[in-house]
């Protein structure tokens, strides 16, 4: 049985579809699962067992392209048994319409009758969590979802992890605190630069070093939280954000003693791998998407507005995160790591 799977278009979201790759598995342990995705999210992928192929996705979120769409369509016929869309979007089910594979499935979405001949209609209370939504689709409209439910776990490479570590120059003769204090959603998600340099300089006072993670966005922001230590304690920390690729940034990060992060991508990427994990939240919740470990300490004021799931703060103080002070995240970290930990 081979199924295509239309791929979500954000970092986290394509991290928490692995739990509806591991239940086709448990289902059809013979498989084959392909993946048509945009091409960033290959490194993430290529570190799920249960991937057989990523296939690169051209178009941007949000474009259209029609004739584009019905080209990679034409190009995947008989070659699917089943497709299973993540994406609401009508967009999304063009391509399994035009390759037409005989059993398309996803949820209701965009007006998507006639383009899906196996349609779902959602109901957000039976299933609050995203991965619940993604898992469902593995199964007869209707049926119990298993327990306890599978969480993502990525694979990595030793091999690769080594090369990556001598790239930047990067040893593990110290305990790691790895910060991702990007979040391409919006400030409203990002705790402040002067939060996680206190977090990193108490830390470094304790024998860590830090290393800073995200986009090339997220670059100057690690900069300023750099800046914020004394000379001494800034050259502990190296600023990978804008450095690395995708496939780097998830191998180092693989080395990490502990992660603190924003309610981001590489929160979910941490959690994948299985780190000791600080997930900051303001302006979004962990009751849609959480992260999905044994080792995670949820930190968070849970103010009168909040979650608002804006972008920005509406009253242009985001005390759900200027209030959230650092103490608070690293006495969870003390929690998560409490003894002096052995380097790797």
């Amino acid at each position: 049985m081979n199924i295509l799977i239309i791929g979500p278009s954000w970092v986290g979201d394509m991290v928490m579809a692995q739990t509806l790759f591991t239940c086709l598995k448990q289902q059809h342990p013979d498989c084959a699962i392909d993946v048509l995705a945009p091409e960033w999210s290959r490194p993430i992928l290529e570190r799920m067992p249960e991937v057989r192929e990523a296939l690169s996705f051209p178009l941007g979120h949000g474009v259209l392209e029609l004739a584009t769409r019905r080209r990679i369509g034409k190009s995947l016929k008989g070659r699917y048994d089943q497709a299973i869309l993540l994406p609401n979007s009508l967009k999304s089910a063009l391509v399994p319409f035009f390759a037409g594979i005989p059993r398309r499935t996803g949820w209701k979405g965009e007006m998507r009758y006639g383009l899906l001949n196996d349609i779902r209609l959602l109901d957000k209370q039976r299933y609050p969590l995203m991965i619940e939504r993604f898992m469902a689709l593995a199964y007869a409209p209707g049926a119990e979802l298993p327990q306890p439910y599978p969480r993502p776990s990525l694979q990595i490479d030793e091999a690769s992890r080594a090369a990556a570590l001598e790239k930047f120059g990067l040893t593990l003769d110290r305990p790691v605190l790895a910060l991702c204090p990007g979040a391409e959603f919006g400030e409203a998600k990002r705790w402040p630069a002067e939060h996680y340099a206190k977090v990193a300089e108490v830390k470094i006072r304790e024998g860590w070093q830090v290393w800073l993670f995200g986009s090339k966005n997220d670059h100057p922001g690690g900069e300023t939280i750099r800046e914020r230590l004394i000379p001494g304690l800034r050259e502990e920390v190296s600023n990978l954000a804008g450095q690395t690729s995708l496939a780097e940034a998830i191998d180092l990060m693989s080395a990490a003693t502990a992660v603190v992060s924003n309610d981001s991508g590489l929160m979910h990427v941490a959690a994948a791998l299985n780190r000791p994990l600080v997930a900051v939240y303001g302006s979004t919740s962990p009751q849609f998407t959480p992260p999905l470990a044994e080792q995670v300490e949820i930190v968070r004021l849970g103010l009168e507005c909040s979650p608002c799931f804006e972008r920005t703060c509406r009253f242009g103080h985001y005390d759900c995160l200027r209030q959230l002070k650092p103490r608070a995240v690293i006495e969870a970290l003390d929690r998560l790591v409490p003894q002096p930990v052995e380097v790797k």
